[in-house]
């Protein structure tokens, strides 16, 4: 049977001329599979936003707890909740200034603490004396986001709860699969989804941490409330939808070249599925599901930390400028999201040494890639990009009009200098969203674009030159 979301994104992706819109409508095709899979409607805003900032809070955070990464299995009293500055509109001025388009906020993370309005358990800000018990963290962020022009999401885990004695997606520590506790843990995750996707508007994305269990694998019933409440968000994920994929490392970086399509079928869509184990930093050109990178890394992690929650005296933790421009290089210069972790502290703010680094890296990319010196767009197997006058470059961006799929498999970009003679002066694979070319700074009166293989004729939607170095 076809849902609602299948039949939407089969619809927009034939108004686009792709004959298979996404990896959702393979149980309606009978598991006969087009070669050229193009992005859902969602998964083209998601892709647009390039960059993201998620911040990690949690109670335990609040309470003092330094256990890394906020893997404590324990819980806590509730009323150690007690962030007084907490300030979601600064949070988001972060992300702004960083050029980040859209953001994330751990709604609940391992402990299972709800930073919402629920009855589900008693373990969440209903418990607090902070704000009167009356306290709703997710609804602040959202609205904050709305306000600044940015894009909301929520992370939510079902791959830990310490109050629910979840560890590793199951009941009992990881024991409980298929017993009445995990049943009851099932129903009360589904509730949990209810709640964060029908109160809080269109979300750019839910953001399950290491995934989320299908019923198949005795976990919850996931998709069918996601796909009632936000139709035009991105899931991520569960092996019979990952809408983007975990790039195999938190290092920021993928490989190149990284293509945004992915082999497999429902029930194989997932980082840890045989078929994308080996290939997650570079994809499959050949793939059939359309399932783009995501490259996550903490801000704090320089010099031997690698950090998501705030621990003290880490201000030499955060990532110097130059190796965050690198990352946005091996990020959104091929092919793929770039999401910066942001840590807040137990008062409730985003530290200020951390809101620095995130300004001084938004100025050096506008900087960089803010205004062009020149820009085109074309069909087709050659496109020329005539400069004013002979001017340096030291980068070219490449988008496909990715609509239409990934089509260009291998290109050279070349300039003609002042005598009126042709060097090549890049050459690649994968250009999909997004390819950034950097190079010595040549001085030129034109630029050529040449396909030299692709699978249908090639779409760019931007030929750009860029100066600044």
């Amino acid at each position: 049977m076809i849902t609602r979301r299948q039949f939407l994104h089969a619809g927009s992706s034939l108004l686009a001329g792709a004959a298979w819109p996404s990896a959702l409508t393979r149980a309606a095709q009978g598991g006969d599979l087009p070669r050229r899979p193009v992005p859902t409607p969602a998964q083209l805003a998601w892709q647009e936003c390039e960059v993201g900032v998620i911040y990690h809070f949690d109670l335990p955070t609040a309470a003092g707890d330094r256990t890394g990464n906020n893997a404590v299995r324990r819980t806590f009293d509730p009323n150690l909740y007690q962030p007084r500055q907490l300030d979601t509109d600064q949070w988001i001025e972060a992300a702004k200034a960083c050029g980040a388009r859209y953001a994330l906020f751990t709604a609940t993370h391992f402990n299972g603490f709800l930073q919402w309005q629920s009855d589900l358990y008693p373990y969440g800000l209903k418990q607090t004396s902070w704000r009167g018990g009356k306290g709703d963290v997710v609804a602040d962020f959202v609205a904050s986001c709305r306000r600044a022009g940015i894009k909301p999401g929520l992370y939510f885990s079902t791959h830990r709860n310490v109050y629910q004695q979840v560890w590793g997606y199951y009941a009992d520590w990881g024991k409980g699969r298929g017993t009445p506790a995990q049943a009851a843990y099932n129903r009360i995750a589904e509730k949990q989804l209810e709640e964060l996707c029908s109160r809080y508007g269109p979300l750019v994305q839910i953001w399950f941490d290491a995934g989320t269990k299908t019923p198949a694998e005795g976990g919850p019933d996931m998709l069918p409330i996601f796909d009632r409440h936000q139709p035009n968000s991105v899931f991520y994920h569960c092996r019979d939808r990952s809408e983007h994929r975990w790039i195999g490392n938190e290092k920021g970086y993928a490989n190149y070249p990284c293509w945004a399509t992915m082999p497999g079928q429902v029930g194989e869509l997932s980082h840890n599925a045989p078929a994308w184990k080996n290939i997650l930093g570079t994809g499959d050109p050949d793939g059939t599901v359309w399932s783009p990178g995501m490259v996550d890394v903490p801000l704090r992690g320089a010099n031997k930390v690698h950090s998501w929650f705030w621990a003290p005296d880490q201000e030499h933790a955060v990532e110097p400028l130059d190796r965050l421009v690198q990352m946005y290089l091996d990020s959104v210069g091929r092919n793929c999201n770039f999401i910066l972790g942001e840590v807040v502290t137990p008062d409730g703010l985003v530290p200020e040494h951390d809101l620095r680094r995130l300004a001084e890296f938004g100025r050096e990319i506008r900087r960089r890639w803010g205004r062009p010196v020149a820009e085109t767009s074309g069909h087709g197997a050659v496109v020329e990009l005539t400069l004013p006058a002979a001017t340096r470059v030291s980068s070219v961006v490449l988008q496909e009009d990715i609509a239409l799929g990934e089509r260009v498999r291998r290109y050279v970009v070349s300039g003609r200098r002042p005598d009126g003679e042709w060097a090549e002066i890049a050459r690649g694979q994968s250009i999909g969203h997004k390819r950034l070319e950097v190079f010595a700074p040549l001085e030129v009166t034109a630029l050529r674009f040449s396909a030299n293989q692709s699978t249908a004729e090639p779409r760019l939607r931007q030929f750009a030159a860029y100066a600044g170095t």
